[in-house]
């Protein structure tokens, strides 16, 4: 259903139904993709990088970085087009992560769930401890575990 919504581009209020962005801005965002896209078309540009487009269309980086995580600018048609991760900045085509950096938080979870498990055995044992009664038998003078 729609609802109404600021502009996540200008700010402007709008209906929202499909799109987080308002109408002009969508036709402003369009006609940057056809520019961009006109100009990859180009046989002489098909292998041009992030840097050489932003420099060749004075389009947004992070508007031409928007059509290629939306599979609007295709890796398979464009091969050197890449942009950043996310994390430390290595140069990906797909995702908002790199490998070693998708790696590298995997084991940090794991390290992390590892402690917490460590943490709750300790804890366990700390209270099976404090549940422990020893009992004291003074006419045959011997101690009993329960």
């Amino acid at each position: 259903m729609p609802e109404l919504a600021n502009c996540s581009s200008c700010g402007a209020v709008f209906v929202k139904e499909i799109r987080d962005i308002c109408r002009k801005c969508y036709q402003e965002e369009e006609k940057a993709f056809r520019i961009v896209y006109d100009f990859l078309r180009q046989r002489t540009n098909r292998e041009a990088t992030l840097i050489e487009i932003v420099e060749a269309t004075n389009i947004e980086e992070a508007l031409i970085i928007k059509f290629i995580k939306e599979n609007r600018l295709r890796q398979s048609q464009f091969p050197k087009l890449t942009y950043p991760c996310e994390r430390c900045g290595k140069q990906i085509t797909t995702g908002e992560l790199c490998d070693s950096c998708v790696n590298e938080l995997q084991m940090d979870l794991k390290r992390h769930e590892q402690e917490k498990e460590i943490e709750q055995r300790n804890s366990k044992l700390k209270q099976e401890r404090e549940n422990t009664y020893v009992i004291f038998d003074e006419f045959t003078k011997k101690t009993e575990i329960d």
